[in-house]
């Protein structure tokens, strides 16, 4: 478990409409992000919130907006993802991907495992854990998680698979406080596993460290002993330094999406030539079938019917039922 002093910092991601806000505040135990029950967006922009737990456990708890909605363009998905960089600068202990068993699983969705890799590399992949929101539904139906995902379908699997089974469900609509804590045990218990997994380290790359070194040079100015009129010159330049980096930061997570994006519509268009190339095959072996059958109906057509007498007698006498 991650130590007392330093903070578990998780985010969440996810599609607008699963429930990443809701799910946020259940996880805080207070409404601190904004959420509805509508499919429309309601987070504009990444948000942190903390939390000390009754143990004296810090979490810090990143909300984000829809990142891979497919109404969502380039430009503000890769400021966004800066920004939750710079939030997150010492590093993120669990990546939360929030789907809701009350909505289908979407094709954007399937990809957005490979988006994380292309973005951050594969490593992300040992940080995610796959929360599902809707526990409530599940409750009237009296049907469990792995009821569910043994119902659902193979991309869905396939994605949990890919977490390593990670895997923990969300009833955000409950009033009791034991269900609430548990749900959070039981999500705790999961990223503790991911943190000694990760040998204790939090996922960082190139991105993180240069969040935490803009942090670092802000510290230095700020315990340096500088005079006023020092201060604002330094200040000016780390800010322009800043600006710069953010700008860097950015353009290299576009070039990334970009990549990214390319990517799912290759593979889209693979799979809409295959479909229709099955749909042809399909087309092309019915028609050589009723080519076929056309050709037996026209045969028997031409065949005598006191043909057909001796053999259906020989039929009729060795029945036994008849």
């Amino acid at each position: 478990m991650e130590g007392r002093g330093r903070p578990t910092t998780l985010v969440l991601l996810g599609r607008t409409g699963n429930g990443k806000s809701a799910t946020g505040n259940s996880i805080l135990g207070r409404r601190a992000f904004r959420s509805s029950n509508s499919s429309s967006a309601v987070t504009a922009t990444c948000q942190l919130e903390q939390v000390q737990l009754k143990d004296g456990r810090k979490l810090n708890v990143i909300d984000t907006p829809g990142l891979f909605d497919p109404t969502v363009n380039t430009d503000f998905l890769s400021k966004e993802i800066v920004k939750c960089i710079d939030l997150a600068k010492d590093g993120l202990h669990g990546v939360l991907l929030v789907l809701s068993v009350k909505n289908r699983f979407t094709t954007e969705e399937t990809a957005t495992l490979q988006t994380l890799q292309t973005l951050f590399g594969e490593k992300i992949l040992n940080y995610i854990v796959v929360a599902f929101t809707g526990g409530d539904e599940l409750e009237e139906t009296e049907q469990t998680l792995e009821e569910y995902l043994r119902q659902s379908s193979p991309a869905l699997q396939n994605l949990v698979r890919q977490c390593n089974d990670r895997k923990v469900l969300f009833d955000n609509r409950t009033k009791s406080p034991t269900v609430k804590e548990k749900q959070r045990s039981e999500l705790l218990k999961q990223v503790d596993i991911v943190i000694a997994q990760n040998g204790g380290r939090p996922f960082t790359n190139e991105l993180f460290r240069e969040a935490q070194e803009r942090s670092r040079k802000h510290k230095d100015i700020d315990s340096g002993g500088y005079s006023n009129e020092q201060m604002q010159i330094l200040m000016e330049k780390m800010e322009k330094a800043h600006a710069e980096q953010l700008k860097k930061s950015t353009e290299m997570v576009e070039e990334k999406l970009r990549i990214a994006i390319n990517t799912f519509e290759d593979r889209l268009a693979a799979e809409h030539s295959a479909r229709l190339q099955v749909e042809k095959d399909c087309r092309e072996n019915i028609s050589t079938f009723e080519d076929k059958l056309r050709k037996v109906e026209r045969s028997l057509s031409r065949v005598p019917p006191t043909q057909f007498r001796a053999p259906l007698r020989f039929i009729l006498d060795r029945c036994p039922i008849l």
